[in-house]
């Protein structure tokens, strides 16, 4: 009968362990792609931001209107 513990823990070893190959590999990032991001978020925020502006005068006026009438 083969002895089946010794392919059993070479997976289990192997799953724990850091190969050589993953360390090598470095992720870059483009510069430009992050500052058309910011410029899309800041952009995104200005959006938000006169919504509830907008959302908020408008609530005050109906309030307003409604208490004063």
């Amino acid at each position: 009968m083969k002895n089946l513990t010794n392919p059993l823990k070479q997976k289990l070893i192997s799953k724990y362990t850091v190969s050589d190959s993953s360390q090598t590999n470095s992720k870059r990032t483009d510069i430009n792609v992050l500052l058309n991001r910011v410029k899309s978020d800041k952009k995104q925020e200005v959006i938000k931001k006169f919504y509830f502006s907008a959302a908020a005068s408008t609530g005050l006026i109906l309030f307003g209107l409604v208490i004063f009438s």
